[in-house]
C-alpha cells in the first residue's frame, strides 16, 4: 500500500496562497490516480481536486475552481495542490489520497491510500 505524507498547510490570511504537497512512498504512486479531499469542522470530507496517474486529466470541485491548481511530478512521486485566492471556507484539513488504477475519480470511496492530512486555516 501507498503511504502518503501531506505538508504545506498553515494559517494564511484571506486572499493568500499556500501550496500543499503530498509526497508517497512506492513506485505504483508515480501512475495512480491522485486527489486531494478537505474536511472542515464538523462537516463531511468533501472533494477539491484530483489528477489522473498521467497527470493530463484534472477535476475540481466548483468552489475551488480558477483558484486551486492540482498536479504531479513524477521525479519526485509528488503531487501538489496550489491554492490561491484562499478564502475563509477553505479552512479545513486537506488529505492527499490515491487510487489503484490511472483514472482520476471524485469520489473518496474510490481511493484507497490516504494520508494523515493537514490543516489548512484562511483568517478574514
Amino acid at each position: 500500500q501507498v503511504q502518503l505524507v501531506e505538508s504545506g498547510g498553515g494559517l494564511v490570511q484571506a486572499g493568500g496562497s499556500l501550496r500543499l504537497s503530498c509526497a508517497a512512498s512506492g513506485r505504483a504512486f508515480s501512475s495512480s490516480a491522485s486527489g486531494w479531499f478537505r474536511q472542515a469542522l464538523g462537516k463531511e470530507r468533501e472533494f477539491v481536486a484530483a489528477i489522473s496517474g498521467s497527470g493530463v486529466i484534472t477535476y475540481y470541485a466548483d468552489s475551488v475552481k480558477g483558484r486551486f491548481t492540482i498536479s504531479r511530478d513524477k521525479t519526485k512521486n509528488t503531487v501538489y495542490l496550489q491554492m490561491n485566492s484562499l478564502k475563509p471556507e477553505d479552512t479545513a484539513v486537506y488529505y492527499c489520497a490515491a487510487r489503484e488504477f490511472a483514472i482520476a475519480a471524485t469520489d473518496a470511496y474510490d481511493y484507497k491510500s490516504w494520508g494523515q492530512g493537514t490543516q489548512v486555516t484562511v483568517s478574514s
